[in-house]
């Protein structure tokens, strides 16, 4: 039987309860297909940090570089300052790891409903792939009062670093900045990626573009130069370019005309809040932060819900399907595959299904029947 060691971060909020059902249906699918997955769980999150003061250290970094995938339920916690989780553990992970992607399926289920109408499953499947690591989230920006200043300003990525050094006058009050930032490696890198994805796709092989060129003309227009650049390699694929306030348009009309989207980091942080919902919700959505040649994390792209903590309630299919994504990182696969036609399944079945779906069933109800079916019936 096959081995694998995976870290868990269990994090905050309901973390810990949709972790548990992601980890019983990945069990169970092992069972199936002859591979077993030693969890190493991780205590960092909200009660660790108040605990200790620590976020993820440099020890806690490297321990976890030892490994294919990470397994991560929720971060944020009311009892800490916003951002101080997910900059000091999300956010750190992402950049500490280089995980360049963000893969996001955006694909509605059997039996699911959407608030899209006259779409069906046929309609709406695709998937976005953000860059994860750039644009306008380097976290640089600051703040500078009437007068005369200086700011020294740094990037450091695994392949790359740069230094910004401001002269700041202005006879403002005071002003607020944030610098957005792309390279050329790391613009190619993803764009790349979402061709290789769209050619390995049973789809259209049709690769979508967002940006907003036409008003950030620098940046965006870069990030065009490489796409065009990149296209040309790959006659099989159908291009366009979107605005990212056009998308968000046709997502909502026409779904069905999308196949793989590639997008910056901001753009992309907006445009898949979107797809959860015509996908059907919040806790129907997975996402994966990869690095390919690396340590990736897989994750729900909901929060912590800490106000539902320890209640058994909230829906896990978005966590479930996050670990069928790391499944198939690890290279299973056709378990990959299972836990996802199990998941279709049990929502066909209409009878074990949390609030948000309009039924009453616990969190490990849920997680239960999927785990079954993948036993039992495929």
């Amino acid at each position: 039987m096959t081995q694998y060691k995976v870290p868990v971060i269990p994090g905050d909020g309901v973390g810990p309860e949709i972790i548990a059902e992601g980890r019983k249906v990945i069990d169970a699918a092992g069972e199936k297909h002859g591979f077993d997955v030693d969890w190493i769980e991780f205590p960092n999150g909200a009660d660790h940090y108040l605990e200790t003061g620590e976020l993820l250290s440099e020890d806690t970094l490297k321990e976890l570089s030892n490994y294919k995938s990470i397994y991560l339920g929720s971060i944020g916690d009311p009892r800490v300052a916003p951002g101080v989780l997910e900059k000091g553990i999300l956010l750190k992970a992402r950049f500490y790891f280089d995980q360049y992607i963000n893969l996001r399926p955006v694909k509605l289920l059997d039996g699911v409903w959407t608030p899209l109408k006259n779409k069906n499953p046929k309609d709406i499947d695709f998937t976005v792939v953000r860059e994860n690591t750039e644009d306008f989230y380097i976290g640089i920006g600051g703040r500078a009062k009437k007068g005369i200043s200086e700011e020294e300003l740094e990037v450091t990525r695994s392949m790359y670093s740069t230094k910004f050094g401001l002269d700041i006058e202005t006879d403002s009050e005071e002003i607020a900045y944030q610098i957005g930032m792309i390279s050329k490696e790391g613009t190619r890198r993803v764009i790349k990626y979402a061709f290789d994805l769209a050619m390995k796709r049973n789809k259209d092989k049709h690769v979508a573009s967002v940006d907003k060129a036409n008003v950030l003309s620098d940046i965006y227009g870069f990030w065009r130069e490489q796409f065009n650049d990149i296209s040309e390699n790959y006659p099989e694929i159908d291009t366009d370019f979107n605005y990212v306030d056009a998308i968000t348009m046709w997502f909502a009309k026409n779904p069905e005309w999308y196949d793989v989207v590639v997008t910056p980091n901001m753009f992309g942080d907006i445009i898949t809040d979107l797809g959860a919902m015509i996908q059907g919700g919040l806790g129907l959505a997975p996402g994966g932060n990869i690095n390919p040649e690396g340590t990736s994390m897989f994750e729900p792209i909901h929060g912590s819900a800490p106000k539902y903590k320890g209640q058994d309630k909230v829906n896990p299919i978005a966590t479930i399907w996050a670990g069928s994504m790391l499944v198939d990182q690890l290279g299973e696969t056709e378990a990959s595959n299972d836990i996802l036609s199990a998941i279709e399944k049990s929502i066909a079945e209409n009878k074990i299904k949390t609030y948000d779906m309009g039924g009453s069933s616990k969190t490990s109800e849920v997680g239960d029947n999927i785990a079954r079916i993948i036993r039992e019936d495929l």
